[in-house]
């Protein structure tokens, strides 16, 4: 018997934050193209909602600042 210590990994999940993106995601994806006019405009949007947070916290600073 070896006289090591044995360690327990604790694996905790993902939070809640996980889900509220993903919700998010799909939400800007279906809203970004539904105000597609052309293909290319719907490529553009499907990008656009992979970052849609950082649209998010740039218009509320915008906001803030006045």
């Amino acid at each position: 018997m070896s006289d090591t210590k044995q360690r327990r990994n604790v694996i905790r999940g993902p939070g809640g934050g996980d889900a509220v993106y993903g919700i998010g995601l799909i939400g800007a994806l279906v809203w970004y193209i539904s105000q597609a006019d052309s293909f290319g405009a719907g490529v553009i949007g499907v990008l656009k909602a992979f970052v849609w947070p950082a649209f998010l916290v740039y218009g509320l600073l915008q906001y803030i600042s006045g």
